[in-house]
């Protein structure tokens, strides 16, 4: 097997936008495996000392809005207003 030689530097992956996982540096991955189970995804990464990194990643869904509209007249006209996503309160 041919090792592939990443395209980005190393230190770029650190300092990203994402979640680093300060714990896990430096060591080393004796495994990793992938499952679903109950409509869930599992990801473990199991490392050479004996400790395991392990992510648990489900969908949900949201309401962003709920109202209640009049459109006999072909107009919207909202009534009512029940659930509004907060991300979209400026």
């Amino acid at each position: 097997m041919k090792k592939r030689k990443s395209s980005a530097k190393p230190d770029a992956w650190r300092g990203g936008a994402g979640k680093q996982y300060p714990g896990v540096h430096g060591k080393v991955v004796d495994w990793a495996e992938h499952k679903f189970e109950d409509g869930r995804l599992f990801i473990h990464v199991r490392f050479t000392d004996k400790t395991e990194l392990c992510w648990t990643i489900c969908t949900a869904s949201v309401i962003e809005v709920a109202d209640l509209s009049d459109w006999k007249t072909g107009d919207f006209k909202q009534l009512c207003l029940y659930v509004q996503d907060e991300s979209d309160w400026e």
